[in-house]
């Protein structure tokens, strides 16, 4: 399974998803992910994660590195950071805009996940990917998935 999930993150590595018009919430086929939205996710380095405050409002968006794959945005992250700590006080809903702070939109559900598969493929993504900076959080993505101290987050575009 693992070189299945490596072969389709190295076809795929840089998968993020923008809509049509900047500033739209995206909807459209199975996932919630149109067709532009699934190219832009392939040539992306890069998504900006709003997470959902307790109001409902959205807190400041991040830049994250990420991963795309299965039709879903994933990103490991430490457990105490805003986007962990707003799922696990049950409001999963983010908006992830892709490319830049300002970039197309869509709405997700997020969910602290355990995949094993899932971590090593993002870590092996995130290397090629981020060849310049991730020699030095490679150590830290590794040791953090195996002791807690990085969760991962699977962010599932909303229909």
């Amino acid at each position: 399974m693992t070189s299945r999930l490596l072969r389709n993150a190295t076809l795929g590595v840089w998968m993020l998803a923008l809509s049509a018009p900047t500033g739209a919430l995206a909807a459209g086929r199975a996932g919630g992910l149109t067709p532009v939205q699934h190219e832009l996710l392939s040539n992306s380095k890069y998504v900006y994660i709003e997470s959902t405050r307790a109001d409902g409002s959205f807190g400041k968006p991040a830049e994250i590195w990420f991963l795309f794959h299965d039709d879903a945005v994933w990103v490991g992250t430490r457990p105490d950071s805003w986007r962990a700590r707003r799922i696990r006080a049950g409001r999963p809903q983010a908006r992830i805009a892709i490319g830049k702070v300002d970039g197309d939109r869509f709405l997700a559900s997020g969910e602290i996940v355990t995949d094993r598969d899932v971590e090593e493929l993002l870590m092996r993504s995130f290397a090629l990917k981020y060849p310049d900076r991730w020699p030095d959080h490679a150590d830290g993505f590794r040791k953090g998935f195996r002791d807690g101290s990085r969760v991962l987050i699977r962010y599932r575009p909303l229909r």
